[in-house]
């Protein structure tokens, strides 16, 4: 997927606004980037399609009914996919990021692009946020053992998990039910064939 259909494929299903909003906190990320890491230098030229739709996809798992429900990012990072979620969608956004210079930009994002009613960001580890979240998404972020044991207390059996995981490890799961029951399916990556997407209901401790 190059730049430009990238941000067809945006536009497509978010409409122009929402476009707009995006390539405004994507200018954002570029300008910041040569002060600290937000996204690896060398996906620059391709943000759009690694970072901005990467994350877009999340949103058509989060469920036909869960718009204005709250979502809880956990290690947005560098706005990624927490942010651009904000961005497209109705309903209270959280996003988590110990990082202390990660979440004062998260910060500076929220007042400049006017999010100031509907994100919160915790300059902290999930483990000490508080949020009663119904979808919680988490990219590449620990393993799913810890991120469960992590965030459980900012979640019920209703809340859905979206968690963008690269390759889809079998044993990782397997390992994952000695502790946990859940109901899961796995989604192929609109932006790389080789990347999985491990979608969590019902998850509750044994």
């Amino acid at each position: 997927m190059t730049e430009d259909d990238a941000q067809s494929w945006t536009t497509e299903r978010f409409g122009a606004e929402a476009t707009e909003r995006l390539t405004a906190f994507v200018a954002m990320v570029v300008e910041e980037a040569p002060h600290q890491n937000l996204i690896a230098p060398s996906t620059i030229p391709t943000i759009w399609d690694r970072h901005v739709v990467d994350s877009l996809q999340l949103v058509a798992l989060a469920g036909a009914d869960t718009s204005a429900k709250r979502w809880l990012d956990i290690g947005t990072g560098g706005g990624f996919p927490g942010m651009v979620v904000a961005l497209v969608r109705e309903g209270p956004v959280d996003l988590v990021e110990p990082r202390r210079r990660r979440a004062d930009f998260l910060q500076l994002c929220v007042a400049r692009l006017g999010l100031g009613e509907q994100v919160r960001v915790h300059g902290s580890k999930v483990e000490n946020a508080t949020a009663d979240a119904s979808i919680i998404s988490a990219r590449a972020v620990a393993s799913l053992q810890n991120l469960l044991r992590g965030a459980a207390h900012c979640a019920t059996t209703e809340t859905r998990w979206l968690l963008p995981r690269g390759r889809f490890d079998e044993e990782e799961l397997a390992a994952l039910k000695q502790h946990w029951r859940f109901m899961f399916h796995v989604e192929q990556s609109v932006t790389n064939p080789e990347s999985s997407i491990v979608v969590l209901d019902r998850v509750s401790a044994r």
